[in-house]
């Protein structure tokens, strides 16, 4: 058995390929199924099974592309009322794939419809592949399906659930059964996740909190304190991928592009991706700016946290040859269904914007109206300005009037992504001051 960990760094995602003899199972794929394509001719074999330990709220998953392919049949827990053809996969099923068997755990807990895969080759340890039940030094929040699934759960419903998971659906394995979490640091589908990309159940059960001695209520608390928010794109995507997505390629096939575009009369949203310098010195009306430079900006998770799912928007891209790139970025979230066009922009002056006095404000931080856009747990934990406003980026749209508009406006993160998009909201909307970007000066005040 040859196990394959696909890593998609921006939404901090692992997916999985299964080799046994010449039959490959995947367990939580991408939208996009090159990577498994690839692995399966390097190897000369034939993709015969995908898992879905539950409908994901991150991404969109490629299992129905997968399905229609390859043939492939699709194994998943029938809590999850899959409109995509399917076979039923939970507590006591199990599949045999050449010399591998799978079998299902149900460990609800990130969601009703939650199930762990056991993987084993005869007199091999186990492998357990989590989804979104176990990470690495964490488990999944229980707060992303009160409004969406064919199940919906309340949180504090999913937090004793999975106190139930924890302690009592993974106690037959032994210690060195293998960990494969569906997700690392960096993802919005826990809180606290270590930075290993796997794990064992031994060092999980020492290391790990949700495995110390602690009372049911003590875990429920834990467990709901001080979780990440939650974009707007989670419930759609989680209704997305219970019916099953279409087609990646076809999806952004027709998406019109257009090059050197040097004036806009149009109404709706615009998303620029460039960085914030050429975005501040030449941008089009009624722009905002999220960051896609590199792997490192996560345009997938801030474009679904700032555009509502079905909000149509035109996006802006630095290059021609980024194209396709950034479009299968934003299918990722499902979003491509949402673009009016892709385009690049021309030499021609439109917005340009106010120049930042820096040492103007540093001396005078109480001549301005200074909105934090960080979370609330990082706001609450540090400070840099005692007379600074909390508003969260993802809530930053929506709270616009709250805002004091009697002073300039600076906004600030912890390092400047962050405020790039949030000023960009900001100088769009307000028309009674001006608007300002700390950017990466706010370093000095920490």
């Amino acid at each position: 058995m040859i196990i394959k960990q696909f890593q998609d760094k921006p939404l901090a995602h692992y997916s999985y390929a299964i080799l046994s003899n010449k039959s490959i199972a995947l367990i939580d794929p991408s939208r996009d199924p090159k990577p498994y394509y690839d692995f399966a001719d390097e190897h000369n074999a034939h993709i015969v099974a995908i898992f879905e330990t539950h409908p994901h709220a991150d991404f969109v998953s490629g299992h129905l592309q997968v399905h229609k392919e390859t043939k492939a049949t699709i194994y998943c827990s029938k809590l999850i009322g899959a409109d995509y053809p399917h076979k039923s996969f939970d507590e006591g099923d199990v599949l045999t794939m050449d010399e591998v068997r799978f079998s299902a755990l149900h460990t609800p807990g990130h969601s009703p419809d939650s199930i762990s895969i056991v993987a084993q080759k005869e007199n091999d340890a186990p492998v357990l592949f989590t989804g979104d039940t176990l990470f690495v030094g964490d488990v999944g929040r229980p707060d992303l399906r009160e409004k969406a699934g064919n199940k919906k759960a309340k949180r504090q419903e999913l937090a004793k659930a999975m106190f139930n998971t924890i302690k009592t659906k993974f106690n037959h394995l032994p210690d060195e059964t293998l960990i494969y979490p569906a997700h690392g640091a960096g993802s919005l589908c826990g809180k606290n996740m270590g930075s290993e990309s796997s794990s064992t159940l031994g060092k999980e059960r020492e290391q790990n909190w949700a495995f110390k001695d602690l009372s049911e209520q003590e875990f429920i608390d834990h467990l709901l304190d001080e979780q990440p928010f939650i974009p707007s794109y989670f419930g759609f995507d989680v209704d997305l991928n219970k019916k099953g997505a279409e087609n990646m390629e076809k999806s952004i096939f027709d998406i019109p592009f257009s090059m050197n575009v040097d004036c806009s009369g149009n109404t709706q949203l615009i998303v620029d991706t460039r960085d914030e310098t050429d975005f501040k010195n030449n941008h089009l009306p009624n722009s905002i700016n999220i960051m896609a430079r590199n792997e490192d900006d996560k345009i997938e998770t801030w474009l679904g946290a700032l555009v509502k799912p079905n909000e149509k928007f035109h996006l802006i891209i630095e290059k021609a040859n980024q194209r396709k790139h950034m479009l299968s970025r934003i299918a990722k979230i499902g979003y491509e269904s949402q673009m009016l066009s892709i385009m690049t922009l021309g030499d021609a002056v439109r917005e340009k914007s106010k120049r930042f006095n820096f040492e103007e404000f540093r001396k005078n931080t109480h001549k301005y109206t200074i909105v934090d856009i960080r979370n609330k747990s990082e706001f609450n934990q540090e400070q840099y300005f005692d007379n600074a406003i909390n508003i969260p980026l993802n809530d930053l749209r929506d709270t616009i009037d709250e805002i004091p508009t009697d002073k300039p406006i600076v906004v600030h993160c912890a390092g400047g992504y962050r405020s790039a998009a949030g000023f960009s909201i900001l100088a769009k909307n307000v028309t009674q001051t001006n608007v300002f970007d700390l950017s990466d000066n706010v370093n000095e005040f920490k």
